[in-house]
């Protein structure tokens, strides 16, 4: 009997509010999308070596593909790409050795500033309103000189792990390389060829997907060197004009922080800053912290709405718990590798909405 069986069924005058039964079907749904994405960065961190070449030859190959495509109007493709490379890697080896130049010929100035500048910074210190005593500071000095003392065979070790982490650089780097010149060869038809073993009914989504993806990952390399271009040009006018020792080297810590938005610029320009008040003291470093600021507006309210606007738009909140949870899965690499990752799926998310509308 119907009144039997609705007796029977324990769910039968169970109701679930449309609302509710909405938030349980997109919550499955971002559990999934956030364990993938664990996974994803897991992986990452597991092989990050793998995952720092791979990602390095597309950054190189978005970067250069423009320029590959200009030199092969005139010459083969494969002469283009050898050309290309070339003149990149010998731009790239001309600033580093300029760097280094400017690093030695102030490097006995920077050493009488720094001498100098511990003075005034333990002057200070015992004035008010910090008021330490001189035997304070005199304790700390002697405190690192033991620490130095006593770990030393670590610091040995240490510095050995350096020198295998110096192999494995080359290592990625080299690898990069490779990946670049296949990518800047043929990088379309391998992409075609891959598309070509999917199945039939995937192949267009899968298509279209990469293409997405690819302009917007070039979109996000090509804004994001400018942002740090334009940061590390303001870095460097501005402390060479006051005056603070290795403006040049900071500037290029500046240009390479800047790959990870929000907070690598602050820190870059905290190291400045500290500089600066060993060198030049408080009132010169107080100038650069204004400057942390006002590049900080700059890049926030300026550059990044106008070139990121050649990818996707993220919202501040969504750049930042990228960052960190990048970070917190596979430290500075997947802090580099969180927003652009963020940016493709979005995307890519987007065009495939699309598309089925």
């Amino acid at each position: 009997m119907p009144g039997a069986a609705g007796r029977d069924d324990p769910e039968a005058g169970v109701r679930v509010y449309p609302p509710l039964r909405s938030a349980a079907a997109h919550a499955w749904r971002v559990l999934v999308v956030g364990a993938l994405v664990y996974t994803l960065f897991a992986l990452l961190g597991r092989f990050h070596e793998i995952g720092v070449a791979v990602f390095l030859g597309l950054v190189v190959t978005a970067m250069l593909r423009p320029a590959v495509d200009i030199v092969a109007r005139a010459l083969p493709r494969p002469l283009a790409v050898a050309v290309s490379l070339i003149l990149s890697i010998v731009l790239l080896l001309g600033v580093l050795a300029l760097v280094g130049e400017a690093v030695a010929g102030e490097r006995r100035v920077l050493q009488d500033e720094f001498a100098t500048g511990v003075e005034r910074i333990e002057r200070w210190l015992e004035r008010p309103p910090f008021r330490l005593h001189p035997e304070a500071l005199t304790d700390i000095q002697a405190r690192i000189g033991q620490f130095l003392s006593d770990h030393r065979s670590t610091l040995v070790s240490t510095a050995i792990s350096g020198g295998r982490r110096l192999v494995e650089v080359v290592t990625v780097i080299a690898l990069a390389l490779f990946c670049s010149v296949f990518f800047l060869h043929s990088g379309d038809r391998q992409w075609r060829w891959f598309c070509t073993q999917l199945p039939p009914t995937a192949r267009t989504r899968v298509a279209l997907a990469g293409r997405t993806a690819w302009r917007t990952f070039t979109g996000y390399t090509h804004g994001i060197v400018l942002v740090a271009a334009t940061n590390a040009i303001l870095v460097g006018i501005a402390l060479l004009l006051l005056g603070v020792p290795l403006a040049m080297p900071l500037a290029l810590l500046e240009f390479f922080a800047a790959f990870v938005p929000l907070i690598g610029s602050p820190i870059a320009l905290a190291v400045a800053a500290v500089v600066a008040l060993a060198a030049k003291g408080p009132v010169v470093a107080a100038v650069v912290v204004a400057l942390i600021v006002i590049i900080g507006q700059i890049e926030g309210h300026v550059l990044h709405p106008l070139v990121m606007s050649w990818a996707v738009r993220l919202h501040p909140v969504v750049v930042a718990l990228a960052v960190i949870g990048g970070a917190i899965a596979a430290g500075v690499l997947g802090a580099v590798v969180a927003v652009p990752l963020v940016s493709v799926v979005w995307a890519v998310h987007q065009a495939l909405r699309r598309a089925r509308a």
